[in-house]
């Protein structure tokens, strides 16, 4: 990684796909920071105001929150890592959704001046492997981190951070994971053409073990 530039790194794949994990392998691995839009959301549901109330009601479905308010979140964190003393860059998971979300993420960037320096990383997976390890994942009740059924984590009975509670999270029911992954097929892909028609996309075999898709993604970095 450059000294001069930061890395902005765009984490993509379906539900599933192990986007989280190797985003936290990348934040520890290059000292990043990070941009959530699930955490975002889930921090923003906690005001009881109209957004707050709405955003809790449509994730609970399954739903997709609407543009514009992830939007709002985006540039205010995006505000604040300009601002801060020993930026190295972020890994930015759970969003672009659509073209227009990737369109507007460019503009976002470019605004900053971090369009030159990022990399969007595309994590593939079956759509079978993704509703098998959506069912049997858990999260942490206490600091909110999600655990992955796979791997080394499959036998996990507290959380690995901080010893809390595991328990399955409230948008992983049935008709919310057959949701997610019917408007990814529908719109989440032509986000991931965009950045494959720019050549700025990678594409992982997200179905290997855990250990393989991290060597994979830095083979891509380094490149």
């Amino acid at each position: 990684m450059s000294k001069k530039h930061p890395l902005i790194l765009v984490m993509l794949g379906p539900p599933g796909s192990g986007k989280g994990t190797q985003t936290n392998f990348l934040l520890k691995k290059f000292k990043l920071d990070y941009i959530g839009s699930g955490e975002l959301l889930r921090a923003r549901k906690q005001k009881k105001d109209y957004t707050g109330k709405k955003i809790a009601q449509t994730m609970d479905n399954g739903k997709r929150v609407a543009t514009p308010v992830i939007f709002r979140l985006w540039m205010g964190r995006l505000e604040g890592l300009k601002n801060k003393k020993g930026f190295n860059g972020f890994v930015i998971d759970g969003s672009p959704r659509t073209k227009f979300e990737a369109e507007m993420l460019e503009m976002a960037l470019e605004w900053y001046g971090w369009d030159k320096h990022k990399k969007a990383i595309f994590i593939d997976l079956s759509e079978k492997e993704a509703i098998k390890r959506l069912i049997a994942r858990k999260m942490c009740e206490k600091c909110k981190v999600v655990i992955p059924c796979v791997g080394k984590f499959k036998h996990l009975e507290k959380c690995e951070k901080c010893g809390g509670k595991l328990i399955a999270r409230e948008d992983d029911t049935k008709n919310g994971i057959k949701e997610r992954l019917r408007w990814y097929k529908e719109e989440v892909k032509s986000a991931i053409n965009y950045f494959r028609k720019r050549g700025e996309l990678t594409k992982i075999n997200g179905d290997q073990p855990i250990e393989d898709v991290e060597k994979d993604i830095m083979k891509a970095l380094k490149k």
